[in-house]
């Protein structure tokens, strides 16, 4: 059976292991972003404890993987975070809207979790977006 997505892995992202930072349905309509977080290109964690530092890591990570496939963050429909520390939500939202330059957001859910997958991260983001 012939794949009918596209899956990509944008140079500027760490490495994947285990799945693909993006993937686009099929005809090009809808982009689903993996969780991205605080990791740089060489697989290292940006602010080490440092809730702002990492949520703007990650935005950072996101806007790569939309790039990646034509997408701005007017195309994000959905976002759903992944933190550690849930109850410091407006610390999120202000690094949210820094590096998007925006304080319009999308529907969005917040999850506290007790880990992530490498230790030292404090959040994960991933979305959703609309392609033209």
């Amino acid at each position: 059976m012939p794949t009918v997505r596209k899956l990509l892995n944008p140079v500027g992202l760490h490495p994947a292991p285990g799945f693909s930072h993006v993937s686009v349905a099929p005809a090009g309509r809808v982009a689903y972003i993996a969780g991205q977080t605080a990791l740089g290109p060489d697989f290292g964690l940006i602010g080490p404890g440092d809730l702002a530092e990492q949520t703007r890591a990650a935005m950072r990570n996101v806007e790569i993987a939309l790039e990646a496939v034509g997408a701005s963050w007017g195309d994000v429909v959905r976002r759903t975070i992944y933190t550690l520390q849930p109850t410091e939500y407006e610390t999120i939202t202000r690094a949210i809207e820094e590096v998007q330059g925006s304080d319009e957001h999308p529907a969005q859910t917040i999850l506290g979790v007790t880990g992530l997958a490498v230790d030292g991260l404090l959040i994960e983001i991933e979305v959703t977006a609309h392609l033209s």
